[in-house]
């Protein structure tokens, strides 16, 4: 069996949404491209024949990939979290002991992560997250990553 894929319910919207865009738009327009190319006459020297070719591999593997992570989805729903300890679909605000700053950081599954969303998605399998996983407010996290120690506090949790 392939893996699990851990998954918000917006995760998982989110991966459905891509692939029927890919299913019913991008297929289509690949699809035209391929025809459009096909009409130039000699495919052995077709530029724009190889170009439809590799677009259209591409676009199928995704598609499959796509298929496959819904496939293998595990979409972690509110009544299975409660809000008194870190776990997936929660936010999590943390104060650093060392340098009194306080990072927010919402846990996702590894195919949402975004370190640049706000506040920052963080995947459970992640140092970070995987060190936050299962603590309850109050809690003080050792977390080793590349950089050396960080040294939190579990501040809030929240939905």
């Amino acid at each position: 069996m392939a893996d699990e894929v851990i998954l918000t319910q917006e995760g998982f919207d989110k991966l459905e949404a891509e692939r029927d865009q890919l299913v019913s738009v991008r297929r289509k327009e690949v699809s035209e491209r391929l025809k459009e190319a096909i009409s130039y006459g000699d495919l052995s020297e077709n530029a724009e024949y190889d170009a439809a070719k590799n677009e259209q591999a591409e676009l199928e593997e995704r598609i499959a990939k796509l298929e496959q992570m819904i496939r293998n989805a595990r979409v972690i729903s509110d009544e299975e979290v409660s809000g008194d300890v870190v776990n997936v679909g929660l936010t999590v605000k943390v104060k650093d002991q060392d340098t009194g700053d306080v990072e927010e950081y919402t846990i996702v599954g590894s195919t949402e992560a975004d370190p640049f969303a706000e506040p920052a998605k963080i995947s459970s399998d992640s140092e970070v997250g995987r060190s936050l996983l299962g603590k309850k407010v109050g809690d003080k996290v050792e977390v080793s990553v590349p950089d050396g120690l960080l040294h939190y506090v579990v501040e809030d949790i929240v939905r």
